[in-house]
């Protein structure tokens, strides 16, 4: 093998490895079970994709962590009595401080709602709740199109995910391979865009862990 061919194949190997490094600490972090910061914030965004997602972003709604909740994603089959009730709040409190997003149909489209309504409400912080393996990319979406905005993770974890060897469990993996690829572009997008503007990063708390959330 010449030297060009065997260089070559140490650099796909190191990239292999890199990349097989980095799965199995995204896989580790999301699906570890650990408390959730509390931190208050000017509003709450659910980015939709199951019933839990909803129900915790309505009970920090109810506790006071936010003035108001958006739940971005909707489903526009689904009706607003149907997200009352997955909610639990009552009427008047789904009147007065829940917001519905219907158009977003993936996690881009999320980021885009959640900035156009942060904007119109004057918020400069949101928690966002979503299941565990989609937070490290929806942070990184919503980061891009909310560069000065205070993001405080707040995930759920989804029972298909609460196994400790999650490694054993074919499905459960696949999802977690299938959302590190998607998270990979959307992490270089994000590494493009504060290299380009330094000075209007996000302020990610708790960014440094991927918290397991209620149920």
């Amino acid at each position: 093998m010449s030297k060009s061919k065997r260089g070559m194949a140490v650099a796909v190997a190191a990239v292999a490895a890199l990349v097989m490094f980095g799965f199995v600490m995204f896989a580790t972090t999301v699906t570890r079970d650990v408390p959730h910061p509390e931190q208050r914030a000017d509003g709450i965004v659910v980015l939709t994709g199951g019933e839990l997602r909803i129900a915790e972003g309505a009970r920090l709604l109810d506790m006071g962590w936010g003035r108001r909740l958006l739940i971005s994603g909707v489903n526009p089959k689904t009706s607003r009595q149907d997200v009352v009730r997955i909610t639990g709040l009552g009427e008047a409190k789904f009147d007065c401080c829940v917001d519905l997003g219907y158009w977003a149909q993936d996690t881009v489209g999320n980021a885009d709602e959640t900035k156009q309504w942060a904007e119109r409400n004057q918020f400069s912080s949101l928690i966002v709740v979503t299941s565990s393996y989609h937070m490290p990319r929806s942070l990184a979406e919503l980061s891009i199109e909310l560069p000065r905005t205070r993001l405080i993770s707040h995930p759920v974890t989804p029972r298909s995910l609460r196994n400790d060897a999650w490694w054993l469990h074919l499905p459960t993996t696949r999802v977690l391979i299938a959302e590190y690829i998607k998270f990979i572009p959307t992490a270089a997008r994000l590494t493009a865009s504060r290299i380009l503007w330094p000075f209007g990063a996000t302020s990610l708390a708790g960014k440094a862990d991927v918290h397991a959330g209620r149920m």
